[in-house]
């Protein structure tokens, strides 16, 4: 198994795994010289989220973190590998476990929410047999983009 239950003690190697690919895979949605990254407020998030009964906070790595995500019942919340780790199949290997750990707790299919715009994840999510449904929400980070939601049958 790759992945392991992350700490207090995570969350900046985290954020900074976030922070990188965000703004290399992102910039087009966040343009950073209007909307840098929300690093504290970010930061704060995983933060709660790491000490939520509520919340499967999980890393690859150490130092470095290679990888991240945080399932919540049936919703994979986040996701996402270091920049130097692209193209490797990381993400694959990371997502066959998480999915592994949603047919564990019972769950017949799991949800998440994409940025529209976010083309490479999208494509990412839908080898991976995730559709697109017809709900959309909107981001409560600004410029608040459109997020698109997936589902995937266990």
């Amino acid at each position: 198994m790759l992945l392991r239950e992350a700490t207090l003690a995570d969350v900046a190697g985290l954020v900074d795994v976030q922070q990188a690919g965000a703004q290399l895979a992102l910039a087009h949605i966040f343009p950073q010289s209007q909307h840098p990254f929300p690093r504290a407020a970010i930061s704060a998030r995983w933060a709660a989220e790491v000490a939520s009964p509520d919340v499967d906070v999980l890393v690859v790595g150490r130092d470095p973190i290679e990888a991240f995500a945080a399932m919540r019942s049936d919703e994979l919340l986040h996701f996402g590998t270091a920049v130097s780790t692209w193209g490797t199949g990381l993400a694959g290997e990371v997502h066959a476990e998480l999915i592994e750990r949603f047919v564990a707790a019972g769950h017949p299919s799991a949800w998440l929410r994409v940025f529209e715009q976010n083309h490479r994840a999208r494509r990412f999510y839908e080898k991976m047999g995730w559709s697109a449904t017809e709900r959309r929400s909107r981001s409560p980070f600004a410029p608040h983009p459109v997020l698109v939601e997936y589902r995937i049958g266990l």
